[in-house]
């Protein structure tokens, strides 16, 4: 559900990660209903924008960034050996902006030895989760914690 239907009584995620190809807007809409189940609202920049052109990149940039001013968190899938250019962008305006973020890193492939991910993305995130089961649970850990 976009900003637009928002209820002011959930909370509200901002969906981020790959969408280039089928088996990445699987596995983001997977995450996304993931995230839904647990009465939040969710942005999911594939389905919130309209279908991107020549014409219209700067409405779904201005787009995607206001859904991260007003989101209350967001949930970012950095699974690749590198996460995902666009993914970074929004994970380092939310810290920039003091939301909290969950990684979700269920890619067994490491690039660092002592990293999961890049040290900047990392250091960004609120947690890192392994597995939709963790993403679960530091969901329902992070709405507990503002009771909900």
């Amino acid at each position: 559900m976009s900003d637009p239907l928002a209820s002011p009584d959930r909370p509200f995620a901002y969906i981020a990660g790959p969408l280039f190809d089928d088996g990445e807007r699987w596995f983001i809409e997977r995450v996304e209903a993931t995230v839904r189940s647990l009465g939040f609202d969710t942005f999911l920049p594939h389905r919130d924008n309209p279908p991107k052109d020549a014409g219209n990149v700067a409405t779904i940039f201005a787009n995607d960034r206001g859904a991260i001013d007003r989101c209350d968190l967001v949930v970012a899938n950095l699974n690749g050996i590198t996460t995902d250019d666009g993914t970074a962008w929004e994970i380092g305006y939310a810290y920039a902006l003091g939301r909290p973020v969950i990684g979700l890193h269920t890619d067994w492939r490491q690039r660092f030895a002592a990293e999961t991910v890049n040290l900047m993305i990392e250091c960004s995130l609120s947690r890192l989760v392994r597995s939709e089961a963790e993403l679960d649970e530091a969901l329902r850990s992070w709405l507990t914690s503002r009771g909900r």
